[in-house]
Protein backbone atom coordinates (compact mmCIF):
# COMPACT_ATOMS: atom_id res chain seq x y z
CA UNK A 1 0.00 0.00 0.00
CA UNK A 2 1.14 3.52 -0.67
CA UNK A 3 2.45 5.65 2.39
CA UNK A 4 -0.14 8.42 3.45
CA UNK A 5 1.87 11.37 5.97
CA UNK A 6 -0.26 14.12 7.39
CA UNK A 7 0.55 17.66 7.18
CA UNK A 8 -2.14 20.16 8.70
CA UNK A 9 -4.68 20.21 5.98
CA UNK A 10 -2.69 18.28 3.45
CA UNK A 11 -1.86 15.12 2.57
CA UNK A 12 1.51 13.44 0.96
CA UNK A 13 1.19 10.21 -0.93
CA UNK A 14 4.20 8.28 -1.53
CA UNK A 15 3.67 5.04 -3.82
CA UNK A 16 5.73 2.01 -4.33
CA UNK A 17 7.81 1.07 -7.40
CA UNK A 18 5.55 -2.17 -7.34
CA UNK A 19 1.96 0.06 -7.86
CA UNK A 20 0.39 1.96 -10.69
CA UNK A 21 -1.44 5.46 -8.70
CA UNK A 22 -3.69 7.57 -10.47
CA UNK A 23 -4.79 10.91 -9.08
CA UNK A 24 -8.27 12.52 -9.59
CA UNK A 25 -9.30 16.14 -8.80
CA UNK A 26 -12.91 16.93 -10.06
CA UNK A 27 -12.59 14.01 -12.80
CA UNK A 28 -9.06 15.40 -14.27
CA UNK A 29 -6.14 13.04 -13.87
CA UNK A 30 -3.67 14.88 -12.15
CA UNK A 31 -0.86 11.82 -11.39
CA UNK A 32 -0.90 9.19 -12.89
CA UNK A 33 1.75 6.35 -13.06
CA UNK A 34 4.22 4.12 -11.02
CA UNK A 35 6.68 5.39 -8.40
CA UNK A 36 4.48 8.49 -8.19
CA UNK A 37 4.89 11.02 -5.05
CA UNK A 38 2.46 14.20 -4.31
CA UNK A 39 0.36 16.73 -2.41
CA UNK A 40 -2.87 16.62 -1.88
CA UNK A 41 -5.78 17.31 -0.60
CA UNK A 42 -8.22 14.86 0.85
CA UNK A 43 -11.70 16.74 0.48
CA UNK A 44 -10.86 17.10 -3.46
CA UNK A 45 -8.91 13.79 -4.27
CA UNK A 46 -9.86 10.68 -6.26
CA UNK A 47 -6.91 8.20 -5.33
CA UNK A 48 -6.53 4.56 -7.18
CA UNK A 49 -4.04 2.09 -6.32
CA UNK A 50 -2.61 -1.04 -8.66
CA UNK A 51 -0.25 -3.48 -7.64
CA UNK A 52 1.54 -4.52 -11.03
CA UNK A 53 3.37 -7.07 -9.53
CA UNK A 54 3.57 -11.17 -10.23
CA UNK A 55 1.21 -12.75 -7.55
CA UNK A 56 0.87 -16.32 -6.80
CA UNK A 57 -2.49 -17.42 -6.80
CA UNK A 58 -2.84 -20.88 -5.22
CA UNK A 59 -5.67 -22.83 -6.19
CA UNK A 60 -7.48 -26.79 -4.29
CA UNK A 61 -10.53 -27.68 -6.40
CA UNK A 62 -12.23 -30.91 -6.55
CA UNK A 63 -13.60 -33.01 -9.50
CA UNK A 64 -14.79 -36.17 -10.78
CA UNK A 65 -13.37 -38.73 -12.93
CA UNK A 66 -15.01 -40.63 -16.10
CA UNK A 67 -15.80 -43.60 -13.18
CA UNK A 68 -17.05 -41.52 -10.70
CA UNK A 69 -13.83 -41.03 -8.17
CA UNK A 70 -13.28 -37.99 -6.69
CA UNK A 71 -9.99 -36.37 -6.85
CA UNK A 72 -8.75 -32.70 -5.20
CA UNK A 73 -6.47 -31.25 -7.83
CA UNK A 74 -4.01 -28.75 -6.48
CA UNK A 75 -2.66 -25.50 -8.44
CA UNK A 76 -0.77 -22.10 -8.55
CA UNK A 77 -1.69 -19.43 -11.10
CA UNK A 78 1.10 -16.83 -11.68
CA UNK A 79 -0.23 -13.52 -12.77
CA UNK A 80 -0.09 -10.02 -12.92
CA UNK A 81 -2.11 -6.70 -13.74
CA UNK A 82 -0.83 -5.80 -17.28
CA UNK A 83 -3.16 -2.63 -17.94
CA UNK A 84 -3.79 -0.83 -14.28
CA UNK A 85 -5.64 2.00 -16.22
CA UNK A 86 -8.04 -0.59 -17.69
CA UNK A 87 -8.53 -2.85 -14.61
CA UNK A 88 -8.72 0.79 -12.26
CA UNK A 89 -11.85 1.28 -14.52
CA UNK A 90 -13.25 -2.01 -14.48
CA UNK A 91 -12.73 -3.29 -10.49
CA UNK A 92 -12.97 -1.41 -7.45
CA UNK A 93 -9.14 0.02 -6.58
CA UNK A 94 -10.33 2.97 -5.24
CA UNK A 95 -7.73 4.39 -2.04
CA UNK A 96 -8.94 6.40 0.62
CA UNK A 97 -7.11 9.23 0.67
CA UNK A 98 -7.16 10.20 4.67
CA UNK A 99 -5.37 6.38 5.35
CA UNK A 100 -3.93 5.18 2.71
CA UNK A 101 -5.78 1.53 2.40
CA UNK A 102 -8.37 -0.46 -0.37
CA UNK A 103 -12.17 0.99 0.17
CA UNK A 104 -12.76 -2.51 -1.16
CA UNK A 105 -11.26 -6.44 -2.04
CA UNK A 106 -10.10 -5.96 -5.65
CA UNK A 107 -7.56 -8.57 -5.44
CA UNK A 108 -10.15 -10.85 -4.28
CA UNK A 109 -12.55 -10.34 -7.18
CA UNK A 110 -9.27 -11.48 -9.66
CA UNK A 111 -8.63 -14.27 -7.72
CA UNK A 112 -12.07 -15.29 -7.92
CA UNK A 113 -12.09 -14.81 -11.27
CA UNK A 114 -9.05 -16.77 -12.46
CA UNK A 115 -9.86 -19.58 -10.28
CA UNK A 116 -13.31 -19.96 -12.23
CA UNK A 117 -11.78 -20.10 -15.42
CA UNK A 118 -8.74 -22.50 -14.16
CA UNK A 119 -11.64 -24.79 -12.83
CA UNK A 120 -13.42 -25.32 -15.87
CA UNK A 121 -10.99 -26.74 -18.48
CA UNK A 122 -9.69 -28.58 -15.57
CA UNK A 123 -12.98 -30.20 -14.64
CA UNK A 124 -13.92 -30.93 -18.33
CA UNK A 125 -10.84 -32.55 -18.98
CA UNK A 126 -10.69 -35.05 -16.05
CA UNK A 127 -14.58 -36.10 -16.72
CA UNK A 128 -13.72 -37.71 -19.33
CA UNK A 129 -10.27 -39.28 -17.99
CA UNK A 130 -10.67 -42.57 -15.74
CA UNK A 131 -9.15 -42.49 -12.52
CA UNK A 132 -5.66 -44.73 -12.93
CA UNK A 133 -5.14 -42.22 -16.21
CA UNK A 134 -6.06 -38.99 -14.34
CA UNK A 135 -3.31 -39.88 -11.38
CA UNK A 136 -0.72 -41.19 -14.01
CA UNK A 137 -0.79 -38.76 -16.66
CA UNK A 138 -3.46 -36.40 -16.06
CA UNK A 139 -1.36 -33.85 -14.44
CA UNK A 140 0.40 -32.25 -17.70
CA UNK A 141 -3.12 -32.25 -20.13
CA UNK A 142 -4.45 -30.27 -17.01
CA UNK A 143 -1.90 -28.22 -16.96
CA UNK A 144 -2.13 -27.62 -20.68
CA UNK A 145 -5.60 -26.74 -20.47
CA UNK A 146 -5.68 -24.18 -17.84
CA UNK A 147 -2.85 -22.59 -19.37
CA UNK A 148 -4.62 -22.30 -22.69
CA UNK A 149 -8.06 -21.63 -21.27
CA UNK A 150 -6.14 -18.64 -19.12
CA UNK A 151 -4.50 -17.50 -22.04
CA UNK A 152 -6.95 -16.63 -24.40
CA UNK A 153 -9.70 -16.02 -22.27
CA UNK A 154 -11.25 -12.47 -23.32
CA UNK A 155 -12.40 -11.24 -19.72
CA UNK A 156 -8.77 -11.39 -18.39
CA UNK A 157 -7.63 -9.16 -21.01
CA UNK A 158 -11.24 -6.48 -20.55
CA UNK A 159 -9.69 -6.37 -17.06
CA UNK A 160 -6.18 -5.94 -17.69
CA UNK A 161 -5.20 -9.25 -15.92
CA UNK A 162 -1.95 -11.27 -17.82
CA UNK A 163 -1.86 -15.07 -16.34
CA UNK A 164 2.19 -15.47 -16.28
CA UNK A 165 2.01 -19.68 -15.87
CA UNK A 166 -0.22 -21.89 -14.66
CA UNK A 167 0.59 -25.05 -12.53
CA UNK A 168 -0.64 -28.30 -11.35
CA UNK A 169 1.02 -29.58 -8.63
CA UNK A 170 -1.29 -33.04 -7.73
CA UNK A 171 -3.68 -34.88 -8.50
CA UNK A 172 -5.02 -36.95 -5.62
CA UNK A 173 -7.73 -39.16 -4.86
CA UNK A 174 -9.56 -39.67 -1.33
CA UNK A 175 -7.72 -41.06 0.93
CA UNK A 176 -9.86 -44.20 1.61
CA UNK A 177 -9.23 -44.45 -2.37
CA UNK A 178 -5.81 -43.56 -2.32
CA UNK A 179 -4.85 -45.80 0.14
CA UNK A 180 -7.14 -48.96 -1.47
CA UNK A 181 -5.12 -47.87 -5.48
CA UNK A 182 -1.69 -48.10 -3.04
CA UNK A 183 -2.52 -51.59 -1.67
CA UNK A 184 -1.12 -53.51 -4.84
CA UNK A 185 1.60 -51.44 -4.85
CA UNK A 186 2.63 -51.59 -1.63
CA UNK A 187 1.36 -55.92 -1.68
CA UNK A 188 3.63 -55.82 -4.26
CA UNK A 189 6.63 -53.85 -2.87
CA UNK A 190 5.79 -56.38 0.20
CA UNK A 191 6.24 -59.38 -1.47
CA UNK A 192 9.47 -58.19 -3.25
CA UNK A 193 10.61 -57.39 -0.04
CA UNK A 194 9.68 -60.81 1.29
CA UNK A 195 11.15 -62.53 -1.67
CA UNK A 196 14.10 -60.21 -0.82
CA UNK A 197 14.05 -61.47 3.24
CA UNK A 198 13.58 -64.91 1.91
CA UNK A 199 16.51 -64.31 -0.31
CA UNK A 200 18.90 -63.34 2.44
CA UNK A 201 18.02 -65.90 4.89
CA UNK A 202 18.71 -68.92 2.21
CA UNK A 203 22.12 -66.73 1.47
CA UNK A 204 22.60 -66.96 5.27
CA UNK A 205 21.87 -70.06 5.92
CA UNK A 206 23.86 -71.24 2.55
CA UNK A 207 26.52 -69.18 4.15
CA UNK A 208 26.42 -70.81 7.67
CA UNK A 209 26.14 -74.20 6.07
CA UNK A 210 29.83 -73.53 4.42
CA UNK A 211 30.79 -71.98 7.58
CA UNK A 212 29.60 -75.48 9.04
CA UNK A 213 31.80 -77.30 6.52
CA UNK A 214 34.79 -74.91 6.16
CA UNK A 215 34.53 -75.75 10.13
CA UNK A 216 34.11 -79.65 9.65
CA UNK A 217 37.23 -79.46 7.12
CA UNK A 218 39.30 -77.32 9.18
CA UNK A 219 38.46 -79.90 12.59
CA UNK A 220 39.50 -82.44 9.89
CA UNK A 221 42.36 -81.43 8.75
CA UNK A 222 43.57 -80.44 12.52
CA UNK A 223 43.11 -84.07 13.33
CA UNK A 224 44.77 -85.22 10.11
CA UNK A 225 47.49 -83.08 11.40
CA UNK A 226 47.68 -83.61 15.16
CA UNK A 227 47.95 -87.37 14.14
CA UNK A 228 50.47 -86.11 12.00
CA UNK A 229 52.50 -84.29 15.01
CA UNK A 230 51.95 -87.18 17.23
CA UNK A 231 53.36 -90.10 14.62
CA UNK A 232 56.24 -87.23 14.06
CA UNK A 233 56.59 -86.57 17.51
CA UNK A 234 56.73 -90.92 18.27
CA UNK A 235 59.54 -90.77 15.47
CA UNK A 236 61.32 -88.20 16.74
CA UNK A 237 61.20 -89.55 20.25
CA UNK A 238 61.99 -93.23 19.01
CA UNK A 239 65.44 -91.19 16.86
CA UNK A 240 66.19 -89.21 19.96
CA UNK A 241 66.17 -92.44 21.68
CA UNK A 242 68.20 -94.12 19.17
CA UNK A 243 70.48 -91.74 19.18
CA UNK A 244 71.06 -91.26 22.89
CA UNK A 245 71.69 -95.16 22.76
CA UNK A 246 74.28 -94.48 19.80
CA UNK A 247 75.31 -91.81 22.00
CA UNK A 248 75.45 -93.85 25.02
CA UNK A 249 77.03 -96.83 23.62
CA UNK A 250 79.95 -94.71 21.86
CA UNK A 251 80.90 -93.05 25.75
CA UNK A 252 80.46 -96.57 26.84
CA UNK A 253 83.30 -97.86 24.21
CA UNK A 254 85.05 -94.44 24.74
CA UNK A 255 85.23 -95.13 28.44
CA UNK A 256 86.10 -98.81 28.32
CA UNK A 257 89.13 -97.84 25.96
CA UNK A 258 89.80 -95.00 28.71
CA UNK A 259 89.61 -97.58 31.48
CA UNK A 260 91.58 -99.74 29.49
CA UNK A 261 94.27 -97.24 27.77
CA UNK A 262 94.45 -96.25 31.78
CA UNK A 263 94.89 -99.73 32.83
CA UNK A 264 97.31 -100.22 30.70
CA UNK A 265 99.02 -97.22 31.83
CA UNK A 266 98.63 -98.03 35.02
CA UNK A 267 100.20 -101.25 34.48
CA UNK A 268 103.64 -100.12 32.23
CA UNK A 269 103.76 -97.04 35.41
CA UNK A 270 103.68 -100.05 38.12
CA UNK A 271 106.04 -102.12 36.14
CA UNK A 272 108.38 -99.68 35.61
CA UNK A 273 108.28 -98.05 39.13
CA UNK A 274 108.99 -101.72 40.29
CA UNK A 275 111.75 -102.15 37.95
CA UNK A 276 112.73 -98.34 39.37
CA UNK A 277 112.59 -100.01 42.63
CA UNK A 278 114.63 -102.83 41.90
CA UNK A 279 117.04 -100.99 39.60
CA UNK A 280 117.39 -98.78 42.76
CA UNK A 281 117.66 -101.49 45.48
CA UNK A 282 120.11 -102.85 43.22
CA UNK A 283 122.38 -100.11 42.80
CA UNK A 284 121.65 -98.99 46.07
CA UNK A 285 122.68 -102.89 47.23
CA UNK A 286 125.66 -102.39 44.54
CA UNK A 287 126.57 -98.59 46.16
CA UNK A 288 126.74 -100.40 49.59
CA UNK A 289 128.13 -102.93 48.72
CA UNK A 290 131.04 -101.02 46.89
CA UNK A 291 131.37 -98.46 49.77
CA UNK A 292 131.35 -101.84 52.01
CA UNK A 293 134.34 -103.21 50.10
CA UNK A 294 136.00 -99.66 50.23
CA UNK A 295 135.10 -99.47 53.98
CA UNK A 296 136.56 -102.83 54.63
CA UNK A 297 139.59 -102.07 51.99
CA UNK A 298 140.65 -98.95 54.13
CA UNK A 299 140.32 -100.70 56.91
CA UNK A 300 141.79 -103.36 56.16
CA UNK A 301 145.64 -101.85 55.66
CA UNK A 302 145.28 -99.78 58.84
CA UNK A 303 146.73 -101.26 62.85
CA UNK A 304 144.76 -102.66 65.19
CA UNK A 305 145.16 -99.40 67.22
CA UNK A 306 143.27 -96.84 65.05
CA UNK A 307 140.99 -99.99 63.98
CA UNK A 308 139.96 -99.55 67.57
CA UNK A 309 140.00 -96.26 67.92
CA UNK A 310 137.18 -96.12 65.13
CA UNK A 311 135.08 -99.12 67.26
CA UNK A 312 135.55 -96.89 70.21
CA UNK A 313 134.30 -93.98 68.46
CA UNK A 314 131.29 -96.07 66.79
CA UNK A 315 130.35 -97.49 69.84
CA UNK A 316 130.51 -94.38 71.70
CA UNK A 317 127.84 -92.92 69.24
CA UNK A 318 125.82 -96.00 69.87
CA UNK A 319 125.68 -96.08 73.81
CA UNK A 320 122.49 -94.35 75.34
CA UNK A 321 122.72 -91.27 77.43
CA UNK A 322 124.39 -91.54 80.71
CA UNK A 323 123.27 -89.50 83.41
CA UNK A 324 126.16 -90.93 86.16
CA UNK A 325 128.95 -93.30 86.07
CA UNK A 326 130.06 -95.62 88.77
CA UNK A 327 133.13 -96.97 88.06
CA UNK A 328 133.98 -100.04 90.10
CA UNK A 329 137.45 -102.06 90.56
CA UNK A 330 135.85 -104.63 88.57
CA UNK A 331 134.92 -102.77 85.37
CA UNK A 332 138.04 -101.19 85.35
CA UNK A 333 139.95 -104.55 85.59
CA UNK A 334 138.00 -106.06 82.54
CA UNK A 335 138.16 -102.28 80.87
CA UNK A 336 142.26 -102.52 81.22
CA UNK A 337 141.83 -106.57 80.71
CA UNK A 338 140.06 -106.07 77.21
CA UNK A 339 142.40 -103.27 75.95
CA UNK A 340 144.83 -105.49 77.41
CA UNK A 341 144.01 -107.64 74.53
Amino acid sequence: MADVTRRLFWRHLRGAPTSWVRHHVNGVVRHEGVGQSFWYRPLTAVLSEVPVDDRELPLLFHARTSDFADVTVQATVTYRISGPATAAERLDFSVDPKGGQWRAQPLDQVATLLAELAQQPALDLLARLPLTEALTAGIAPVREAVSAALGSDPRLTDTGVSVVSARVVAIRPEPDLERALQTPTREAVQQEADRATYARRARAVEQERAIAENELQNKIELARREQQLVEQHGANTQRQAELDAAAALVAAQAEAERSRVAAAAEAEADRLRTQARADGVRAVGLAEGEAEAARVAAYRDLPPAVLQALALRELAGQLPEIGQLTVTPDVVTGLLNRLGK
